[in-house]
């Protein structure tokens, strides 16, 4: 199964999750602003994560997920950290479904820094998807 992490991290906070998530599948989170962030190569699974911010996605995540190639995506995986609330999640499959891409209804989401028991659960949440 070939699997992708791309994120979108002001804080570093969904950075962390991003990083434990791509650990269990070997392969690199990607920032959606970073050189190589395209799915070139396309991918089974695709973990996509970022947050809230001024009550909606930043610039960089929303660019990204409007120029997505559904066509390369099998499924989604959605997953936020923030300290307000989940909303960046209905955001972001919101953009997938727009796309036609389809979306697991199941995320993972953690409010403020992880911590060491978020980490955790976001190494079980993504462990499902192997």
């Amino acid at each position: 199964m070939n699997t992708a992490v791309r994120y979108y991290s002001r804080t570093g906070n969904t950075r962390i999750i991003a990083e434990t998530i791509a650990k269990c599948f070997d392969t690199a989170a990607v920032s959606v602003d970073a050189e190589g962030a395209a799915l070139d190569d396309g991918c089974d699974v695709l973990f996509i994560g970022g947050a809230l911010y001024a009550y909606g996605l930043d610039k960089a995540l929303a660019g990204y997920l409007a120029n997505i190639d559904a066509s390369k995506v099998g499924k989604a995986v959605v997953f936020s950290t923030s300290w307000l609330s989940k909303h960046a999640v209905d955001l972001i499959k919101k953009a997938l479904a727009a796309k036609g891409i389809d979306v697991c209804e199941d995320f993972f989401y953690s409010r403020g820094k992880p911590s060491g028991k978020d980490v955790k659960a976001a190494e079980e949440f993504a462990k499902k998807f192997a």
